[in-house]
C-alpha cells in the first residue's frame, strides 16, 4: 500500500509541475518568442506560406528562397485585371515608397494567377509601370497552383467571352502578404488598408525582426 501511495503522490507531483510549467514558464517562453505581437493587426490560425518554384520576369526559374531574401510584400493577381490589381498594386507601391523614404527597403512582388496570358515579358511591362523594384513571377499552371495553395489564395478563371480565348476575367483573392527572411509569412493586408497604415505596420515587423 505504501508503494501505491508513493506512486500516486509522484504522479500528482508530476501533474502539478506540468501545470505550473504550462501556466508559468511555458506561457512566458511562448510570449517571449512572439516578437511581432505589437505589430500584428490580423489574426489567423491557418499556416500560410511555404516553398514555391516559379519563373521570374527575365525567364529564369526561381524558388521562394531566391525571392524572399529580403522583406517582401506579395500579391497574387493578373495583368489583364481591369481595375482591382492595378489599384491594389499601386497602393502597395506607394506603401513601399513611404518605407523607402524612412530607410526601410521592402520588395514588392506580383505573382500571376493567369500564366496562360502572363508571360515574363508581359509581367515585366506591368511591374515596371508600377514600381522599378517590383518583381513579377509566373510559371506553369501547376507551379502557380502550388504557390497559391501555399498562401491559401483563391482564383478561378471565367469562360472566355464571345469565343475569344484570350478575353476572360479571373476571380481572385486580394490580400497582400508580408513575408520576412527567416520568419516566413507574418502578416496580411486587406484592400481597405491605406498605404500609410501598411507602411507603419510593415516597418514595425521589419524592425522587430532585426
Amino acid at each position: 500500500m505504501t508503494r501505491i501511495y508513493a506512486l500516486i503522490a509522484a504522479a500528482v507531483m508530476v501533474t502539478v509541475l506540468a501545470v505550473f510549467w504550462i501556466l508559468g514558464f511555458g506561457k512566458t517562453t511562448m510570449n517571449d518568442d512572439d516578437i511581432f505581437a505589437a505589430c500584428s493587426a490580423s489574426a489567423t490560425g491557418a499556416e500560410i506560406g511555404g516553398p514555391f518554384e516559379l519563373i521570374d520576369e527575365t525567364g529564369n526559374t526561381v524558388t521562394d528562397t531566391d525571392v524572399i531574401n529580403q522583406p517582401s510584400l506579395l500579391y497574387f493577381g493578373y495583368t489583364f485585371c481591369p481595375d482591382v490589381c492595378p489599384l491594389d498594386n499601386a497602393r502597395n507601391a506607394e506603401a513601399i515608397e513611404i518605407l523607402e523614404e524612412r530607410g526601410t527597403i521592402v520588395q514588392p512582388v506580383f505573382i500571376s494567377i493567369d500564366p496562360k496570358r502572363d508571360t515574363p515579358e508581359v509581367l515585366r511591362d506591368f511591374t515596371d509601370n508600377l514600381h522599378p523594384r517590383m518583381l513579377g513571377l509566373t510559371g506553369t499552371a501547376e507551379q502557380v497552383a502550388a504557390a497559391s495553395r501555399a498562401y491559401r489564395t483563391y482564383y478561378k478563371a471565367h469562360e472566355p467571352e464571345d469565343g475569344d480565348e484570350e478575353f476572360y476575367l479571373v476571380d481572385h483573392s486580394t490580400q497582400s502578404y508580408l513575408v520576412l527572411p527567416g520568419h516566413g509569412f507574418v502578416e496580411f493586408f486587406k484592400r481597405g488598408d491605406t498605404p500609410e497604415v501598411m507602411a507603419d505596420r510593415i516597418q514595425c515587423f521589419v524592425e522587430a525582426a532585426k
